[in-house]
């Protein structure tokens, strides 16, 4: 069995400090727990970011600025750069994280309902931000909220827009979208194509049993407090206690964790942006 990667989704655009006095929002306070989370055994960060006043922004600068904090304070980490949809709707505002060439940007794939709002993805749009992906090299994580979505990707690689091996992440137990639970992981992760790799993303109380879930039959993990604000205790949770957790769980069942280098291996990441200073 491959070694686990452990994936951070430290922050997202919806979890606020009221909810959680831990969440990370200024670039200090996201490269800080970047460090300890890659000290904990994490090696992929998924970076949103948020303006001055903590909202939810595509601000290319404030990107910038959340990039080169993490480098400075992290070197060896693999930078993985949000292109969601919920700061905002602008095609080349989304796409502009892509083109600062990270190691990796995320992809959704689809259109979902979420609470309050359709997360949309527009053919047009899935289209257009797959060319940003083949035209600078940078490796697209598919964010799979329902099975549609995986279709979508392989269409794109048929058309020469992705390149394979592709790389999925399975975003289960978000309202609205598939339930996190064992069968769907399941399911899923055996309606990939051959040679692909995914690791899991399980929301709210999901996070947890997904996690152990895709340690046991080999796939890789996503944790943070994009995703889950909670310990299994009901205790407010953080980014470094969520790896700590997962990190345990590999132990006890024998599973060994990859480092940067071992995961930029496993997923094919390209190779020139690896020591890149984001600007």
């Amino acid at each position: 069995m491959e070694k686990l990667i452990i994936t951070v989704a430290l922050t997202g655009n919806v979890p606020t400090k009221q909810m959680n006095s831990n969440l990370p929002v200024t670039s200090e306070e996201i490269a800080a727990d970047v460090r300890k989370c890659s000290d904990a055994g994490a090696v992929i960060f998924h970076v949103h970011a948020r303006d001055s006043r903590q909202k939810p922004t595509l601000d290319i600068s404030v990107f910038e600025e959340n990039t080169r904090r993490i480098k400075e304070i992290a070197p060896e980490v693999i930078i993985q750069l949000s292109t969601g949809g919920r700061a905002g709707k602008n095609w080349d505002d989304r796409v502009n994280p892509v083109k600062l060439l990270p190691e990796m940007g995320s992809f959704t794939t689809g259109s979902s309902n979420l609470p309050g709002m359709v997360y949309e993805n527009s053919p047009q749009f899935i289209e257009y931000l797959a060319k940003v992906f083949k035209e600078t090299g940078v490796k697209p994580e598919i964010e799979v909220f329902e099975t549609g979505m995986i279709n979508n990707a392989v269409y794109l690689q048929k058309k020469g827009l992705i390149d394979a091996p592709l790389h999925f992440n399975f975003v289960l137990g978000a309202p609205g979208s598939m339930p996190g639970t064992v069968k769907n992981l399941i399911f899923l992760s055996e309606s990939i194509p051959a040679c692909s790799s995914w690791s899991v993303a399980g929301i709210g109380k999901a996070e947890i049993p997904m996690a152990t879930a895709a340690i046991v039959i080999g796939g890789h993990v996503r944790v943070g407090l994009e995703d889950n604000l909670y310990l299994q205790d009901g205790s407010p949770a953080s980014n470094p206690k969520l790896v700590e957790k997962v990190v345990a769980i590999a132990k006890e069942v024998g599973r060994e964790i990859a480092g940067p280098d071992e995961a930029r291996s496993i997923l094919s990441l390209n190779p020139k942006y690896k020591d890149r200073i984001l600007t």
